[in-house]
């Protein structure tokens, strides 16, 4: 069954956006109306209540046509495209920034329904086929408005959403397993050991120059590509690594030519991960699984000297609290050729507790990692799920 299709405009009442209150001459308070920025949108929904910047009651009436209602779609229109939450009824007043768009839709279209909508492959195409390059980093309210908008009835409109509904609760479920899980771990580290910023239990403390070598990865030669197929030549990226781990689903491949010339700039079993470059300080242990695996020139592995003394696991740990991320990033600040210098993260200093507290930590780690691995496979299949629904929703065949 096919939809017939209406525009974005023509089912709204209002299409609008925000302002920086600076460039009118206003200014943020410390207390007030919410002030909401693409960060307070996620999954459809508006989160208001944290991370929220706010105006005073001046400032809102001055921003007039961003003040948002209750029942309103937000849309992000600029930096990261295609976000929407609905405002719930009972909301407080709000505004809103230029990068977040304000849909207040008519009474022919479910809320809900809309929103699971301009989530969709579907929409994100229309947005990507309204720019000249392909590639978004601005929709105007106009190119929103234009917005092709499949509109079966409304009994069926709202059947559409409780599906997709249900199937978001229960991605959201396993998301907040997931944090719960992350939440144990930090519990769980701060209970045996205490807060690296005082070390309350006294621990000894060490640099990392004690405990471990630290050298660089190695840069791709000029003009050399990944491999297009799978090859036994993995690459470690920054952008791997994720929540204290290394994502392998996503690494790239070298050809063997490159490989040769690379080939010593590998890690190995039990070495430390650090990005010092783009988003510095990420840390990953490594596991027997990468052993081997090429190292790029935007990190640095920590190899472990005879008498380091410490576990990986539980050095990648203490390397990522805020304890540690707060040296590192002191040591950022004097960054002037966009890297952390191998030798500050050599002066990093940590508490050292003996090994058998670290292998206890380590044994239950791998418990709550073991969990995790299961939450985020059922999480993967539920993604799959969804977006198999999203599809088959708007296309009239669900």
């Amino acid at each position: 069954m096919n939809f017939k299709t209406s525009s974005l405009a023509s089912l709204s009442s209002l299409i609008t956006k925000g302002t920086t209150p600076t460039t009118l001459g206003y200014a943020h308070s410390d207390s007030g109306i919410p002030f909401l920025r693409v960060q307070n949108i996620f999954s459809g929904q508006v989160n208001f209540k944290e991370d929220t910047l706010f105006i005073d009651s001046n400032t809102h009436t001055a921003l007039k046509r961003s003040q948002i209602q209750g029942g309103d779609v937000l849309v992000t229109i600029a930096g990261t495209i295609g976000r929407t939450g609905v405002v719930p009824h009972d909301a407080p007043e709000m505004n809103c920034n230029q990068a977040v768009a304000i849909v207040r839709p008519t009474p022919e279209i479910e809320r809900s329904y809309l929103r699971h909508w301009l989530e969709s492959q579907e929409a994100r195409s229309q947005m990507l086929g309204s720019t000249v390059t392909g590639t978004i980093s601005n929709l105007s309210l106009s190119q929103l408005g234009e917005l092709r908008v499949p509109l079966p009835p409304l009994e069926e409109q709202r059947r559409i959403a409780a599906i997709l509904d249900q199937a978001e609760t229960l991605r959201i479920q396993r998301r907040t397993a997931l944090a719960l899980l992350d939440s144990l771990t930090q519990s769980l580290f701060l209970d045996m050991f205490g807060d690296p910023a005082i070390n309350q239990k006294g621990w000894e403390t060490k640099t990392i120059e004690e405990l471990c070598e630290v050298k660089g990865g190695k840069r791709l030669p000029k003009g050399a590509e990944y491999s297009p197929t799978p090859t036994p030549h993995r690459y470690i990226r920054v952008t791997n690594l994720s929540n204290g781990q290394v994502d392998q689903s996503q690494l790239l491949y070298l050809t063997p030519e490159i490989q040769k010339s690379i080939g010593r700039y590998i890690v190995n079993t039990g070495d430390v991960i650090i990005s010092i470059a783009g988003s510095i300080g990420l840390v990953a242990p490594v596991p027997a699984s990468l052993d081997g695996v090429n190292l790029t020139e935007n990190a640095a592995k920590l190899v472990q000297r005879r008498h380091g003394n410490y576990l990986p696991d539980f050095l990648a740990f203490m390397l990522g609290t805020k304890a540690i991320q707060d040296q590192i990033q002191s040591h950022v600040g004097q960054v002037t050729i966009g890297k952390l210098a191998l030798f500050r993260i050599e002066k990093l200093t940590i508490p050292l507790p003996p090994l058998p507290p670290q292998q206890t930590f380590a044994t239950r780690i791998q418990a709550i990692e073991a969990l995790k691995a299961t939450h985020r496979r059922a999480l993967a299949q539920l993604d799959a799920l969804f977006a198999s629904l999203q599809q088959r929703a708007f296309a009239g065949e669900l």
